[in-house]
């Protein structure tokens, strides 16, 4: 990987030398504040207003070059707009000259990209070499101040209005002949011109605000690279719409599979002879199989994704089959080998494998988007499936009740879902591993493809930053070594954990405390309100339905506004508390009501849905580089948190079930307590320790 400073100085324009950040003068700044500091010859007080000075006078060296070039730009469009009514014959002409703009505009969006990602890496650097988040502090206060300069980059208000102008006249010339038509009458007309589309998705990147779409792809945990170092082969020769549908597809059933049980299982459990409270094994025997699938998937997603989800189709046929039949057995042994198998078909790794993979990286946040969309509808759209099938009939001595339905319909959904994979799925294009390391040995940016590409992430959002070693960004003090990148993924779990540094460990435990705290709030719901308040099959999926509807708007609310008004660990902590709120009020002390059940449950799944996305979004910023690729990555880590999480919930729900019903909401929820509490500790304690 080539070092950010021989990379800024390659991709710099000679005539606008000048007005770059100056990230050589300002890292050498960075390293004699620390040999300073280490003799006792300055103050970190004296350091931090030094430095921030220092990048007050850079930014706004950028932001006033910037807003000179926006003027030319817009006195040249000007120039265009005083033609009136041309003839035929100068149509091309100014198309032509409008074009000219517009690659003008591209240039000046990669001086943005660049100055952009050298701020980045140097409030990194100085993160690291002094042991605390000053970036934080840096970017929350300058870009939410009325005068910030550091505002006017990030906002680009004026360079949306040079992009709407140049894309307004382009589209009056070309529908010049014949037409009265506005684009603004018809916004999404097909026609576009290719610079427009360039600008266009060069700005929409070019991002300071945490937004809705970014927020929600962070929940899948698909590492994003920072920037393009050549032009894609991803977008002809891997990438295939059904193909990527058909992944998402593939999510939302595993997720629908995973529910549709849940309103009626402990009622099949006494129907084959066992406690109500066995639902507990029987909903969470899939998750205990996922564990295994997890890692097997991850790496056959190596060599192949057509193959994983053919597998996973069939074992999930089978497994849905086995459920259904267990019934017509009279064997509690049958349908827990079943749930087995429909654990062992989880293909969530292959999905997010293939999304990271094979999606162009313009595409690639709007297919995480979907992915957590897909988990979400199926989440709701399971137990309200669950409530619907109360039909009860026989059919060749198959019997077809509320209890087995679930497995017949998931069955057929299933062998639905192979026929179209078989038509549809397009196994992407695979480079032998050894020309793949060639590639990225030698790859070197390009001044074109930035221009196309523009930014992929906001400012300071960028996993990227876990790619830079002890010394900063990607290089060592005087010479471009090879960095932590280079040095290849995680080849096992051991080595993948010695990876993790402690505030991804607290975060992990976060995620496993979330997960085992809904999971015992979903999985116990059927037995819990049919002896509280006996509630019907229908009302238990009704009130799990709505608890999955909340998901989706719950994340708008903070991806598009709670989380541009605070700091995520500020939300972090938040919804840590909140969630011990929740598990607080659910407890049963001296009688038990359902507006108890049901405001203390809402308030617990709520708050976990936030306290998930936050950090998911904390974990792809901060776990390293190496856990973005090969088989034992990060989001495999996620996911195992999350499975064990399940597995050590559902049967802490079955062994709670042999001291009785009467004691199963308090005997749960005490570990949920226990960790919750665990986890807010560690919090305050690393991020002290950070500050």
């Amino acid at each position: 990987m080539v070092a950010f400073g021989k990379k800024l100085k390659e991709r710099q324009i000679q005539e606008w030398q000048g007005y770059y950040i100056n990230y050589k003068l300002m890292k050498k700044k960075v390293r004699q504040y620390a040999q300073q500091i280490e003799v006792g010859t300055q103050d970190r007080r004296h350091v931090l207003k030094d430095f921030s000075r220092m990048l007050d006078n850079q930014i706004e060296k950028i932001v006033l070059f910037l807003l000179e070039q926006q003027g030319l730009l817009s006195s040249r469009i000007a120039k265009l707009n005083e033609l009136q009514q041309p003839d035929i014959s100068e149509i091309f002409q100014l198309q032509e000259a409008y074009r000219e703009v517009g690659r003008d505009l591209l240039k000046l969006l990669v001086f943005i990209e660049i100055n952009a990602t050298g701020l980045r890496k140097i409030l990194k650097k100085f993160d690291k070499r002094f042991g605390y988040r000053f970036t934080d502090y840096y970017v929350k206060t300058r870009a939410n101040h009325p005068y910030s300069q550091l505002q006017q980059v990030f906002k680009h208000v004026g360079l949306g209005a040079v992009v709407g102008a140049i894309s307004r006249n382009l589209h009056e010339l070309q529908e010049h002949q014949g037409s009265y038509l506005s684009i603004f009458d018809h916004p999404a007309l097909p026609f576009q011109d290719p610079v427009v589309d360039s600008m266009k998705a060069a700005v929409d990147r070019l991002s300071h605000s945490t937004n809705f779409l970014n927020f929600l792809a962070q929940h899948a945990l698909i590492m994003q690279e920072e920037l393009p170092t050549s032009e894609e082969p991803v977008d002809d020769q891997r990438y295939h719409f059904m193909s990527l549908l058909l992944n998402l597809a593939n999510t939302f059933l595993y997720m629908v599979n995973t529910y549709i049980i849940v309103p009626t299982a402990d009622d099949y459990s006494m129907s084959l002879g066992a406690a109500a409270t066995v639902c507990g094994i029987v909903i969470g025997s899939m998750a205990v199989a996922q564990v295994f699938s997890s890692v097997y998937f991850s790496a056959w997603s190596n060599k192949s994704y057509f193959k994983p989800l053919v597998f996973s189709s069939i074992v999930l046929f089978i497994g849905n089959a086995m459920y259904a039949l267990a019934y017509d057995f009279n064997s509690l042994a049958i349908l827990l080998i079943g749930r087995l198998f429909c654990g062992l078909g989880s293909a969530r790794a292959v999905n997010r494998r293939y999304i990271s993979d094979c999606v162009p990286l313009k595409l690639r946040m709007k297919a995480s988007a979907g992915f957590v969309s897909a988990s979400a509808l199926g989440m709701a759209f399971g137990p309200a499936l669950g409530g619907l099938l109360q039909t009860n009939f026989k059919l060749y001595k198959l019997t077809f009740n509320q209890e087995t339905l679930p497995g017949w319909v998931m069955s057929l959904a299933w062998l639905i879902y192979l026929v179209w994979l078989w038509i549809s799925f397009r196994e992407p294009y695979r480079e032998t591993e050894k020309s793949n390391t060639a590639e990225e040995s030698t790859a070197e940016p390009v001044e074109n493809d930035a221009l196309e590409k523009g930014l992929e992430q906001p400012l300071l959002l960028n996993s990227e930053d876990t790619q830079e070693i002890e010394d900063g960004d990607g290089e060592f003090d005087g010479s471009d070594e090879a960095t932590e990148e280079s040095r290849g993924p995680a080849t096992s779990i051991g080595s993948a954990y010695r990876l993790l540094t402690p505030s991804v460990k607290v975060q992990l435990l976060i995620y496993f405390m979330l997960k085992y705290a809904m999971e015992v709030l979903i999985s116990e719901s059927s037995v819990v309100t049919t002896y509280y308040f006996g509630w019907s099959t229908s009302s238990v999926a009704i009130f799990l339905a709505c608890l999955g509807i909340t998901v989706l708007p719950v994340n708008i609310v903070v991806g598009s506004y709670i989380s541009n008004m605070f700091e995520d660990r500020q939300i972090l902590l938040a919804s840590e508390i909140m969630v011990c709120i929740g598990i607080l009020l659910s407890f049963h002390i001296v009688s038990y009501t359902v507006p108890q059940y049901v405001c203390s449950g809402l308030i617990l799944f709520v708050s976990a849905e936030v306290l998930e996305g936050v950090n998911l979004s904390l974990l792809s910023r901060v776990m390293s580089s190496r856990l973005s690729r090969g088989t034992y990555n990060g989001g495999l880590l996620s996911t195992e948190a999350g499975t064990l999480a399940r597995v050590v919930a559902d049967g802490t729900i079955t062994l709670a079930g042999y001291l009785g019903e009467s004691k199963l909401v308090n005997v749960t929820l005490l570990p949920s307590l226990v960790i919750c509490v665990a986890s807010i500790v560690a919090t305050c304690f690393t991020y002290n320790s950070l500050y």
